[in-house]
C-alpha cells in the first residue's frame, strides 16, 4: 500500500502536502470542492499502481481481453465505492475526521458521471465492477460526453429539460491520454484503385475529420489488485483540419459530438449527429485496440484469438463493418479472413424487442457521413444474400433478413450476421428473440444464440448503499457473502427467525426514515415512515405503464371520497422517471402524476391514507437511497416488452416484494422466490401475443363494462385534475383512440386485485419480513458477477489474469 494510506496519520500528512502543493493556501482556508478534488485524486493516483501492475501483466502473460462498446456507463458517483473497494475507506474517514471534516459532505460533492440514460448504462457499470472484482481483462470504451442526458426539473408540474453540468468540478477520476489520438473521418469522397498486388487500395478523402482523444478511468475491483480501463472519447479539433475562415463553423460541428448523450432525432439534424457519435467512438475504439495489439504481438493473424468485443445494443455495430474497413483497407487482409476474424471477435447483445428501438439507419445517411463504411455494409448485405440462396438454400429469407431494405440499414440485421454470438438478457426475452422477432434469423444461425439475464453488482446496490441491512445479514449468516454474493442464499435457513424478522422490519424503516427526510428536504412533502413505501422507479415509457399506476391511484382517490367507510392501508406512491425531451406522451404523463399528487396530497381526507411522490432528476445516486427503503417494487411493464429489468434485482436484493407482471426477469424472480413471496399478476406473453393475432381486444368495451374505469378516464379530459381539460388529451387519446396499445384497462382489474393483496399481505408483519428475507437470499443469482461469469466463459473464452 501507498504511504499516504499506511494509517491515519500518513494520509492526513499527504493530504495536507497536496492541498498547499495544488491550491496554495492551508487546509483551514481550502474551500470542500478543493478538498474534495484532492481526496479523488489521491485515490486515484493511489489505484495507479495497480492499474499499471494491471497492464503490464496482461502485456506480459499476452492474456486475452474483452473490450465492452456502450453509448452509456452509468457509474454513479465513485469516491465511496473506489475507497471501499481499495480497502482504505476507514482510514481516509477516520483522518478526516481528525481534521474535521465530514466524509459525507466530500461524497456530496461528486456528481453522478453524465454518462448515460438509464438500465442499459447502468447494466454497462455494473458488468464493469464485476470484470475488475473478479480479475477478468475487460475494458469499457463510450464517449465522453461534456453534459449528462439532461437535468430534470419540475416547473409547474411540468418536466423541464436543463442541462447537466456534471464536469463543472472536473472529473477527478480521468487521466487524458493525448498519445492515443486517433482521427476519425467523416464524408467526403472514396477512391479505389487496383494495387500492384491485385488487390484494391482504398483512398477516403473526408469532408470532416475529427481528432478523437481519449480520457480514462481506473475501475477498481474489491479486494482485488486488477484494475481496469473505461475509456471514454472526447472530440477535438484535428491538425490542419480547417482553414481558418471556417474555424467557428469546424469547432462547432466537432464540440456538438460529445455535447450530450442521445441528441433529439426527431430531426435530420440529430439524427445525422447520432450517427456522427456512434461512428467517431466506434473507429477510435477499434483503431485503439488495433494499435495496442500490435505493441503486444506484432501481428493481426491472432487478433481474434485475444481480443473480444462486446456489443451493448445496436448502438456500437457499427464495430463490424469498421473493424472490415481497416482490415481490408490498412493491412490489406484478404475479405474472407477478415470476415472470419471479424465475425470471431465480435459479439451482440439485444436489449429491446420493441421494433422502433432497433436502429435502421436511411442509407443516404449512412452513404454520405460514413462513404466507405457504406460500401463495405452493402457488400456485406449483398454475399449474405448469396449465402441464403446457394449455401442455405433460403431465399425466401432474403426479405426478413437483409441488411438493406426500403432504403435503410438494418443494424440488429448487421450484428446477427455480424457476430459470433447474439444474446437476450432474460430467458423470457432470448424465447421471444428465437420465436419472434429474430426467428429468421434463428433458423439460419441456432447456435449463435444464447441467454445471459442480466444481473447487478451487489457491492454497489447492497454492501455501498444499504450499510444497515448489511450489517444485519452480516452477523446472520457471516461475512462470505460480501466477496461471494451466492452465500446470500444461506438466509433461507433464517427465513422464519422471529428475531431475525423484527430485525429487518427495523433496519427497513431506517432505510425509511432516511428516504422521508430526503423527500421532505427537497419536496417539502412529508411521508407517513410506517406506511406502505410502494416505488416505481425507472425510464418513462408507455410500455413501462406507469399511467397504469397513476390511474389506479387516481381510482383509489375516488373510491374515497365516494365512500367515507372505504379507506385504505396507508400507502406512498413513488415515482422516479425521466421522459425523453422529445416524448410528449411520457412528458403528459408526469404531468398528470403531479396533478394528481397535488388534489391527494393537499385533501386533509385523503392525505392520511395516500401520499404520490415524484422524485425529480432520478439518477444513481437517488436510486441508492431509494430502492433499499421500498416495500413495494413496481414491475408492471406490458408482458413481453420488457427485455430484462435491473431495477426489479435491485429492490429485490434489498428486500423489496416485487408487484409485477411475468416479463422480463420478473419471470425468473417467480422461479426462485416462488409466486407465494411476490404479487404477480395480469396477462402472459403467451396472451398478449394471442390478442394481437386475433385482434381480438377493445378498449370501448372494457370503458363502457367497468364503472371504475369509465370514471379514471373521464378524469383525464372533465378538470377532475387540471383546470385545462385539454393537459390529458394525448393520454386520453393514446388509450382510446390507439385501442390502449400497452393493454393498461385489460390488465386494470388484474392489477387492482393485486394492490389490494398487498395491503392484506403488509399487515402480517411476520409474514411480510418472511417474504422480504426469501428474496434477498433468493436476489443471489441476479448478482452481475454471476452475468460476467457466463459471459466469459461462454462468449468470450476468458480467463482471470493472476497478479503475481
Amino acid at each position: 500500500m501507498a504511504n499516504e494510506f499506511k494509517n491515519k496519520d500518513e494520509f492526513i500528512k499527504e493530504f495536507k502536502k497536496r492541498i498547499i502543493r495544488h491550491f496554495g493556501c492551508s487546509i483551514e482556508r481550502a474551500h470542500i470542492t478543493e478538498k474534495y478534488m484532492i481526496l479523488g485524486e489521491m485515490v486515484r493516483d493511489h489505484a495507479s499502481e495497480n492499474w499499471n501492475l494491471t497492464k503490464d501483466v496482461i502485456s506480459e502473460k499476452q492474456e486475452k481481453q474483452m473490450y465492452y462498446f456502450s453509448m452509456e456507463f452509468l457509474m454513479g458517483r465513485l469516491l465511496t465505492n473506489n475507497l471501499m473497494n481499495l480497502g482504505i475507506y476507514d482510514i481516509v474517514k477516520e483522518g478526516l475526521d481528525e481534521l474535521g471534516i465530514d466524509i459525507n459532505d466530500l461524497e456530496e460533492m461528486e456528481s453522478d458521471a453524465g454518462l448515460g440514460n438509464g438500465g442499459l448504462g447502468r447494466l454497462a457499470a455494473c458488468f464493469l465492477d464485476s470484470l475488475a472484482s473478479l480479475n477478468l481483462a475487460g475494458h469499457g470504451n463510450c464517449i465522453r460526453y461534456e453534459y449528462g442526458l439532461f437535468k430534470q426539473k419540475i416547473e409547474h408540474n411540468e418536466q423541464v429539460e436543463v442541462p447537466d453540468k456534471w464536469l463543472s468540478l472536473g472529473n477527478v477520476w480521468e487521466v487524458r491520454k493525448p498519445k492515443h489520438s486517433v482521427d476519425v473521418k467523416f464524408g467526403g469522397r472514396v477512391e479505389m484503385w487496383m494495387g500492384e498486388d491485385g488487390k484494391a487500395v482504398v483512398n477516403h478523402i473526408p469532408s470532416l475529420v475529427v481528432r478523437a482523444v481519449p480520457y480514462d478511468m481506473p475501475i477498481i475491483g474489491q479486494n482485488t489488485a486488477t484494475t481496469n480501463t473505461l475509456r471514454l472519447w472526447s472530440a477535438e479539433v484535428a491538425d490542419d483540419a480547417c482553414d481558418a475562415s471556417s474555424l467557428n463553423e469546424y469547432v462547432n460541428e466537432v464540440r456538438e459530438i460529445c455535447r450530450n448523450v442521445y441528441p433529439d432525432d426527431s430531426t435530420e439534424h440529430g439524427k445525422l449527429l447520432r450517427l456522427k457519435q456512434q461512428y467517431f467512438f466506434v473507429s477510435a475504439g477499434i483503431y485503439n485496440i488495433i494499435e495496442s495489439h500490435l505493441r503486444t504481438y506484432g501481428s493481426l493473424d491472432n487478433f481474434a484469438d485475444k481480443v473480444a468485443i462486446q456489443l451493448n445494443d445496436t448502438h456500437p455495430v457499427l464495430c463490424i463493418p469498421e473493424l472490415m474497413r481497416i482490415l481490408l483497407d490498412e493491412y490489406r487482409f484478404e475479405w474472407d479472413d477478415a470476415w472470419e476474424m471479424t465475425k470471431k471477435t465480435m459479439a451482440y447483445t439485444n436489449h429491446t424487442v420493441l421494433s422502433e428501438a432497433l436502429e435502421k439507419w436511411p442509407v443516404q445517411y449512412v452513404r454520405e457521413l460514413l462513404p466507405r463504411i457504406y460500401m463495405i455494409i452493402e457488400e456485406i448485405d449483398n454475399r449474405f444474400k448469396y449465402h441464403l440462396s446457394h449455401d442455405f438454400g433460403r431465399p425466401d429469407l432474403i426479405d426478413s433478413c437483409a441488411i438493406i431494405k426500403e432504403g435503410q440499414v438494418h443494424m440488429a440485421h448487421l450484428a446477427i450476421v455480424g457476430s459470433h454470438s447474439v444474446n437476450g438478457v432474460a430467458a423470457l426475452h432470448t424465447r421471444i428473440l428465437k420465436e419472434d422477432v429474430m426467428k429468421s434469423f434463428y433458423e439460419l444461425y441456432p447456435e449463435k444464440f444464447n441467454n445471459k439475464t442480466n444481473g447487478i453488482t451487489h457491492r454497489r446496490w447492497l454492501l455501498h448503499s444499504n450499510p444497515q441491512l448489511t450489517d444485519l445479514l452480516e452477523k446472520t449468516i457471516g461475512p462470505q457473502f460480501k466477496t461471494n454474493p451466492d452465500k446470500l442464499t444461506d438466509l433461507m435457513q433464517y427465513v422464519d427467525d422471529e428475531k431475525l424478522q423484527t430485525q429487518f422490519m427495523e433496519v427497513k424503516l431506517e432505510r425509511k426514515k432516511i428516504l422521508a427526510d430526503y423527500i421532505k428536504k427537497t419536496l417539502n412533502i412529508e411521508v407517513d415512515i410506517h406506511s406502505i413505501f410502494d416505488v416505481q422507479a425507472k425510464r418513462l415509457h408507455a410500455y413501462k405503464r406507469q399511467l397504469l399506476n397513476i390511474l389506479n391511484i387516481m381510482d383509489l382517490y375516488f373510491r374515497m371520497k365516494n365512500d367515507s367507510n372505504y379507506r385504505i392501508y396507508p400507502r406512498t406512491f413513488i415515482f422516479a422517471a425521466k421522459a425523453a425531451p422529445s416524448y410528449t406522451f411520457a412528458k403528459e404523463v408526469i404531468k398528470l402524476i403531479h396533478c394528481v399528487a397535488d388534489k391527494v396530497n393537499n385533501d386533509p381526507e385523503i392525505s392520511k391514507y395516500m401520499k404520490v411522490v415524484f422524485i425529480p432528476n432520478y439518477g444513481v445516486s437517488i436510486a441508492e437511497i431509494l430502492m433499499n427503503a421500498a416495500d413495494v417494487s413496481e414491475q408492471i411493464s406490458t408482458a413481453g416488452k420488457e427485455a430484462s429489468g435491473t431495477g426489479n434485482m435491485k429492490f429485490m436484493m434489498n428486500g423489496a416484494i416485487t408487484l409485477g407482471t411475468m416479463d422480463g426477469a420478473n419471470v425468473e424472480i417467480v422461479e426462485r422466490v416462488g409466486f407465494e413471496n411476490a404479487e404477480i399478476f395480469g396477462l402472459r406473453a403467451d396472451d398478449v401475443a394471442l390478442i394481437r393475432r386475433e385482434n381480438s381486444y377493445d378498449v370501448w368495451r372494457k370503458y363502457h363494462e367497468n364503472a371504475n374505469i369509465h370514471r379514471i378516464i373521464d378524469a383525464l379530459t372533465d378538470g377532475t385534475f387540471s383546470s385545462n381539460p385539454n393537459d390529458f388529451k394525448l393520454i386520453y387519446n393514446e388509450l382510446m383512440f390507439k385501442n390502449d396499445e400497452y393493454l393498461l384497462l385489460a390488465d386494470y382489474d388484474a392489477y387492482a386485485h393485486a394492490r389490494t393483496n398487498i395491503e392484506r399481505r403488509y399487515q402480517d408483519k411476520r409474514g411480510w419480513a418472511k417474504m422480504c428475507l426469501i428474496n434477498i437470499a433468493q436476489s443471489a443469482f441476479f448478482s452481475s458477477d454471476r452475468t460476467i461469469r457466463q459471459y466469459a466463459e461462454e462468449i468470450w473464452n476468458l480467463k482471470a489474469v493472476e497478479l503475481d
